[in-house]
């Protein structure tokens, strides 16, 4: 996982694509200065990279904020993965459905470092408890979607991950590594796992991860929404076999339509 010991890796491409992963809900438009300070890579480097980038189109600069906001062609690129990621397409109307039956707001992930990146969400009808959308990320560690990820890993796939967690908070280790062993113990007797109120108070939730290509590949779903009424009974007695049988739905349907091909 830690790619810059490969000799074949590029660190100026890696460094590229950190300053566009430093954009998000809350960060539409950043300058050279902002970015250098996210990602600790110099500012002249800073520099030279957004000026390549956005010849390219992956940015747009804005001078009269003198910062820059995501191109065109980081859109592109996003379409053209949704496009061949056929686990999203088949989800949806499941998704949808359980999102609107349980007014909670229900995500489809994916690993990326020790984040998940959320690439297709559902939200239920009442009041928005999740403003979250397609590309937005969460901390594995601390998440229901995150943790049923991680319990269907095997042990040598799982290590990596947990070497960053560790890495990145040596200090909150020790209570990350028993809540994991915790989400353990649950995915083993339920199929799922619970997460209250951990990584904001105000939300709470349950994942199931969904194995597919004889285990090769791990992706996660979670329906989660307000700490205030969904109690650890409904979580695991009501939500958490509701996305259980989601998740199988879906992947009969996955399988099928591998068969047929």
């Amino acid at each position: 996982m830690d790619g810059k010991k490969d000799p074949n890796f590029v660190t100026a491409l890696a460094r590229g694509l950190e300053l566009m992963r430093c954009y998000g809900d809350a960060a539409e438009y950043l300058g050279n200065a902002e970015l250098a300070k996210r990602t600790g890579i110099p500012r002249p480097t800073v520099s030279r990279l957004t000026a390549t980038l956005t010849q390219l189109g992956y940015l747009i600069y804005v001078p009269h904020l003198e910062r820059y906001r995501l191109g065109p062609r980081v859109l592109d690129l996003g379409y053209r993965y949704l496009a061949s990621e056929g686990v999203s397409n088949i989800a949806r109307p499941f998704m949808q459905e359980l999102a609107d039956a349980t007014d909670c707001f229900i995500a489809l992930g994916v690993a990326e470092g020790t984040q998940m990146t959320y690439t297709q969400t559902c939200q239920g009808p009442g009041p928005l408890i999740m403003r979250m959308g397609t590309g937005s990320r969460v901390p594995m560690a601390h998440t229901a979607i995150g943790r049923a990820f991680l319990a269907a890993l095997p042990a040598d796939q799982r290590r990596p991950y947990c070497d960053l967690i560790q890495r990145d908070d040596p200090s909150a280790w020790p209570h990350i590594e028993r809540a994991l062993d915790r989400a353990d113990r649950e995915y083993a007797q339920f199929g799922f796992c619970v997460a209250e109120s951990e990584w904001t108070r105000d939300v709470s939730g349950v994942g199931v991860p969904l194995v597919l290509e004889n285990g090769r590949r791990v992706v996660a779903f979670n329906c989660s929404g307000s700490s205030l009424r969904l109690s650890y009974q409904i979580l695991t007695e009501n939500l958490g076999p509701r996305l259980r049988d989601m998740v199988t739905q879906v992947r009969e349907l996955i399988e099928g339509r591998d068969d047929r091909g």
